[in-house]
Order: C-alpha cells, then structure tokens, then sequence
C-alpha cells in the first residue's frame, strides 16, 4: 500500500494566508515576517531548527513533533526552496537551510526549470521536477519506499494537492492574526472541507488552533 500524503505544522493567518505580500530573501514570509511561526519556535523542534533555548513541552510541541514521523520523502514548491523565480540564474543557491537539513530524506522541488538534483552535507537530495501534483507524488512515493510523503509547502503547493485531491492527512495551524494580504490557502478550495473529518485543539500556550483534517474513506 502507498504510504499517505501529509501536511504537518502548515499556519495560516485567521483570513486565510500562508504567506505575506512582498516575500523575498530577507522576509520570506512577506510583511507577515515571523509571525505565522511565532508558535513552533516555542516547540522543541523549532528551537532546535532555529538555535534558541530548549523549549517547553505542551500542545504545540506534541503536534510539532509529529513533522517526521513515518516521513521518506517530501514534495514542496519552488517558494519554499528559495527566493529565485523563473530561470536559474544562480545555481549555487542550495535553500535556507545551509548543508544540515532538518529532512534526511530525498526532497522534491516542484519547478518549470529543472536543473541537476544536489546532495546536501547531510545526504539529503534535492530533486527539481517540472510535473503535476500527480506525478509528483507518484514519484515522491517510489523513493519513500511505502513511507509516507509530506506535501511540505508552500501555499500553491499545498492548495495545488488539495486541489486535485490527494491530501490525506492535514494540520494546520490558525494564527490568531489578520494578514489582509498576501497568498491565502483557501481560494478556489469552496467545500474541500467535506472530504474530511475535521478536529480542533486549541493552544493554552501560544493561542494558536491546531485543525486536524483526516481524509475520509474514499
């Protein structure tokens, strides 16, 4: 059986968006800067990702956990691997996240301009494909070898999967904040809720709303 197509730790403002307007190299969340992820910095994972002090267990440090469990591949948007757009025009850019990556597992660039896969320090693999969502996947589940693959991002990425309906398991993160612009999940997306069973956990730590969407059987 193909492992499952996840979403973990994705946050989202309270009208919707993933990302600020204006992203670049030095906001890459636009004028949202830090805020969609004021709340993972204060999980352990997102203290040890970002070099801050040990973090308190709780709420949001139980579903920040969860990211790698049972994970061998993941698929994500050209946005998320770095602030490029159209032709590369510098291939010595590697991500944002230097040569110790958090994933250990072969990663899948969605792109209209592929270049050669690299390896990371760690030995991690980034693979830039020009395919669907379908594709995509078909692809991410030969090399996660009956493991699961996260659908890692970012907000095209993600409403892309949903779109085309192969997002089994989803957890979003409501930030209690109002962006007002930038680039929002939900459009075009009007009923996607009723392919899932929907739990919600609010957090007493950082005031944030866990949403577990659990794919019905289909």
């Amino acid at each position: 059986m193909s492992g499952q197509a996840r979403v973990h730790n994705f946050s989202i403002s309270l009208d919707g968006f993933g990302a600020g307007e204006g992203q670049s190299m030095e906001t890459p969340f636009g004028h949202a800067d830090g805020a969609l992820m004021q709340w993972f910095f204060g999980t352990r994972r997102g203290a040890a990702i970002h070099g801050l002090e040990p973090a308190a267990l709780g709420v949001d440090d139980a579903f920040a956990s969860a990211w790698g469990d049972g994970i061998g591949a993941e698929i994500m948007g050209r946005n998320k691997f770095g602030p490029q757009r159209g032709p590369w025009e510098d291939e010595s850019w590697r991500g944002w996240w230097g040569e110790e990556t958090p994933f250990k597992t072969p990663v899948f660039v969605l792109t209209h301009h592929p270049r050669p896969s690299i390896e990371m320090g760690d030995g991690t693999v980034f693979h830039f494909i020009d395919a669907s969502p379908a594709e995509a996947l078909a692809q991410a589940r030969e090399a996660a070898d009956g493991l699961d693959v996260r659908i890692g991002g970012g907000v095209a990425t993600v409403r892309q999967f949903l779109a085309a309906d192969l997002i089994d398991h989803m957890h979003l993160v409501e930030v209690p904040i109002v962006l007002g612009r930038g680039e929002r999940l939900w459009d075009g997306l009007e009923g996607v809720q009723e392919r899932f069973i929907i739990e919600s956990v609010v957090s007493p730590q950082s005031g944030v709303v866990h949403r577990s969407f659990s794919r019905l059987p289909r």
